[in-house]
């Protein structure tokens, strides 16, 4: 998987999340465990609506999380992101989530978190 440049940074004290970006980590471990899958993701848009997916690893077809979580959100039309979290047993963001994110918000937080939902950093560039 490759690996962001904008990594996050661990750190040794609990990182505090707004209740809406906390939600977006529930949402993505929720993602993640209904099928086992490596990663779990959530987005929020412009208007509040959630979505969230887990990574697909198909033979014809592979996405991280992170990105059908935001293509979900664009096929239902969504313009912006404010925020996006992913789960994963990594300890950086892809470089494919990340960009999918960017092409919708240049400036939205992505959290990283552990898949017991502790949150590893949040990339913010």
């Amino acid at each position: 998987m490759p690996e962001s440049p904008a990594a996050p940074t661990a750190s040794s004290t609990p990182v505090e999340l707004s209740a809406e970006d906390a939600k977006l980590v529930v949402l993505a471990r929720g993602a993640r465990g209904r099928v086992g899958a490596v990663e779990g993701a959530a987005v929020r848009d412009q208007d509040g609506r959630t979505y969230a997916a887990a990574s697909v690893s198909l033979p014809s077809l592979a996405l991280t999380a992170l990105q059908l979580a935001v293509a979900s959100a664009a096929a239902a039309g969504a313009t912006r992101l404010e925020a996006a979290a992913v789960v994963t047993e990594a300890s950086t963001l892809d470089g494919a989530g990340h960009a999918a994110v960017r092409d919708l918000a240049t400036d939205a937080p992505i959290h990283v978190a552990a898949p017991d939902g502790t949150v590893l950093g949040t990339v913010v560039e």
